[in-house]
């Protein structure tokens, strides 16, 4: 047993023997939460004689989770068992589970990931014959998850609009679609949950009993649903131990909402509050350009962020010409590095704001053939080979899931079109059942007269499908996950259906991916099928992120939370793309914007070099562009060769903020970039960029009909038109 003391600095050491009740820890970024909340909970076993079955330790990646169980392991010298630690998502999975005799679904049920929630949105829309270019399945899906995330069911929908009274329609049949399935998606986990203690007052007492200590890592990326349901896991002992930063909170478009920090000390006006403020990662003069830019957001305690790293280099600050230059100029930059070993390959990461502004950095790595690796890139579990596996032991294990039915019962091709599936749909709502069993009931005894209505040929695929599919259902209530998959891919020989497809390097390259499915089922020989596609639907992008591959890395600044790299590029930071032109007019957005940039500063150890554009391609168009006004909030004394850069930047404004009344006046471009306008003669458009000449500003828009267009916006008469939140 180790001293949980040794090496942790005065403020670690307070956040580590904090008393009872709540307590709130502000981590900086770098300073060590992990390990303080590793040694909390090792503290609470060996130190206050704690047991491990009433200890509850959340977070959000599996990736985190399983680095917190292996330190806490390390501390006590073996495993604490019955310690609950996990992500929100799969320690709500197992309560569901344990709790299906009070709740609307069975025990089997399996978990919808985003493409099956966005398909089922659809299917309703267009069950419902609702107009779906004006209701978009990924628009309302988008509008369903965040009323989930405020724990509101259907009636509970405000209706507002027209809008409004179609997306609680079609929220309330895609519930309807899912529980016929047995389903659930990402967020009912949490919403059935918290409902389920909110419902159940025997069921909270029972949890809230055996929980004596509720500990929670990022807690400034909690949702609503989630901050209730630790509220009511935590009301019995009132050891509620959360660990966060709101600086660090970049995911309100998911419905994180970094207000919970401030609502926990208000619910818990007597918690205790402890700072976390020495980095471990960065160079001071990184740690000091991170400060700048949060200082200048409202609503936070403010922390100090200091380190004994020393001052470190200058941070790097390049003007290029366009995105094209950027990622040559990132490549070359790499290349000399390791040419001149520097630095090795996998000691860089890339940063951006969207995906989209991946694909010029990798044209730059690809024409110099260089390696590089790609998060957020299409996954190994969203690959079709994989997900139609995948589809098919979900069926398996449960024959109501109408979605991995839709996708498999024709691959590879029986002869069972559209028309014959529609009809299978329309007969099983006739008999109250569900497709899948249907289809295995036709397989019993397919001269059942209810299936006459059924086409000859139709009939003969179905019956030997459903054969099949109570085959694997029966098996895989005894078998191994392997087992089973074994079983399916022998029965509708999978392998000679991917050699058939296409070309044979491409079929054999597909093949290689179920095998190595496969080889991940094999790890679940003791733990079942149950527990193995559950895991595999709760994995995130991060979950897959390949520490070991010794290349550089691109990823976007939100994929880059909680990662850490020697040198870090941050590229494109530009008005309209960092911050985003949709942050403009929403104080809210814009403060999170600024958290972004914040995070990718501080991910860098080193080394931290920003790049800004001059001219960015813009539908075929090359626009000029302003560097971000972020960069004004950087210290000259902190910039390498100071901030001349900017200052020489010919599109770029003195100032961002109106002068004060009493100084003469300096026009303002009044029209930004993403802005949506309307023309009296030209119709709607969007403002690609906007300056000031002549003492008029100059828009150029581009129009849905006439194309682009340079006007005067004295004379232009331009409105501004409210954009689609869709």
């Amino acid at each position: 047993m180790v001293d949980l003391k040794t090496g942790l600095n005065s403020q670690q050491q307070q956040a580590l023997t904090a008393g009872m009740g709540p307590v709130l820890v502000l981590a900086g970024p770098g300073s060590g939460k992990t390990r303080v909340l590793t040694h909390r909970i090792a503290y609470l076993i060996s130190q206050l004689g704690v047991q491990p079955y009433h200890i509850l330790a959340v977070t959000f990646t599996n990736k985190a989770a399983k680095e917190m169980v292996s330190r806490v392991e390390s501390l006590l010298g073996g495993k604490p068992r019955g310690l609950t630690l996990g992500t929100f998502h799969s320690i709500c999975a197992r309560l569901l589970r344990v709790e299906a005799a009070s709740l609307p679904f069975n025990e089997n049920f399996v978990i919808y990931d985003t493409d099956d929630q966005v398909s089922l949105v659809r299917n309703a829309i267009r069950e419902m014959n609702i107009d779906e270019k004006m209701h978009r399945p990924v628009g309302v899906h988008a509008r369903i998850s965040q009323a989930k995330n405020e724990l509101q069911l259907p009636e509970d929908l405000p209706i507002n609009s027209y809008r409004d009274e179609v997306i609680a329609r079609v929220y309330q049949r895609y519930q309807q679609m899912l529980l016929a399935s047995n389903a659930v998606d990402f967020d009912d986990l949490l919403l059935w949950t918290a409902k389920l203690l909110d419902d159940n007052v025997e069921t909270r007492k029972k949890y809230a009993q055996r929980f004596e200590h509720v500990l929670v890592d990022e807690f400034q990326d909690t949702n609503q649903a989630q901050y209730v349901l630790l509220k009511h896991l935590a009301c019995f002992h009132h050891n509620l131990y959360v660990v966060g930063d709101t600086d660090q909170s970049i995911y309100r478009w998911r419905g994180a909402d970094y207000r919970n920090v401030l609502r926990f000390e208000q619910d818990f006006p007597d918690a205790q509050v402890i700072l976390l403020e020495q980095n471990y990662r960065s160079t001071q003069r990184i740690l000091d350009a991170a400060m700048a830019v949060i200082d200048r957001n409202p609503h936070r305690t403010r922390k100090q962020l200091f380190t004994e790293r020393g001052a470190g280099e200058k941070i790097e600050l390049h003007q290029v010409l366009n995105e094209e230059e950027a990622g040559r100029f990132i490549v070359d930059t790499i290349a000399a590095a390791v040419a001149n070993k520097k630095a090795r390959p996998g000691e860089f990461a890339v940063m951006y704001r969207v995906n989209a502004q991946s694909r010029v950095i990798e044209e730059a790595f690809l024409q110099a053939n260089l390696p590089y690796k790609l998060v957020g890139a299409q996954r190994f579990y969203g690959r079709r080979e994989v997900k139609d596996m995948l589809c098919y032991l979900r069926l398996a294990y449960n024959p109501s899931d109408e979605a991995s039915l839709g996708r498999v019962i024709n691959v590879p091709t029986r002869r069972i079109g559209m028309k014959a599936q529609a009809a299978l749909r329309t007969l099983a709502l006739a008999q109250k059942t569900t497709p899948g069993l249907l289809v295995m009931r036709l397989g019993e005894n397919p001269h059942d007269p209810i299936f006459s209505t059924l086409s000859s040929l139709a009939l003969q695929a179905m019956t030997s499908f459903g054969k099949l599919l109570a085959r694997w259902h029966a098996l895989a209530a005894e078998a191994d996950p392997m087992e089973l998959m074994d079983r399916i891919l022998a029965d509708v020989d999978y392998h000679g259906h991917l050699l058939a497809e296409g070309p044979e390097e491409e079929g054999v390259d597909r093949w290689d991916n179920v095998q190595e499915l496969r080889r991940l089922a094999s790890e679940y020989k003791d733990r079942g099928l149950g527990e193995f596609l559950e895991n595999i639907a709760l994995i995130s992008d991060q979950d897959t992120l390949d520490e070991t591959a010794e290349v550089p890395t691109l990823l976007t600044l939100h994929a880059a939370k909680g990662l850490e790299f020697p040198v870090v590029f941050i590229t494109g930071l530009d008005d309209g793309m960092l911050p985003h032109s949709r942050s403009f007019d929403d104080p809210e957005e814009m403060a999170e914007e600024r958290r972004l940039f914040y995070v990718g500063i501080t991910r860098a150890k080193n080394e931290l070099i920003l790049l800004h554009d001059i001219y960015r391609n813009s539908h075929g168009y090359s626009e000029a562009v302003i560097p971000s006004r972020f960069l004004d909030d950087l210290p000259d004394e902190l910039i390498q060769g100071g901030n001349q850069t900017r200052l020489e930047h010919p599109f770029r404004p003195d100032r961002w903020e109106l002068p004060p009344k009493e100084s003469a006046p300096i026009l303002q471009p009044q029209f930004k970039p993403g802005m949506n306008v309307r023309h009296p003669a030209w119709g709607q458009g969007m403002v690609l960029n906007s300056r000031i000449q002549d003492d008029d500003e100059v828009v150029d828009i581009f129009f849905e009909d006439v194309g682009l267009k340079k006007v005067m916006a004295a004379f232009a008469k331009l409105e501004l038109v409210e954009k689609n939140k869709d």
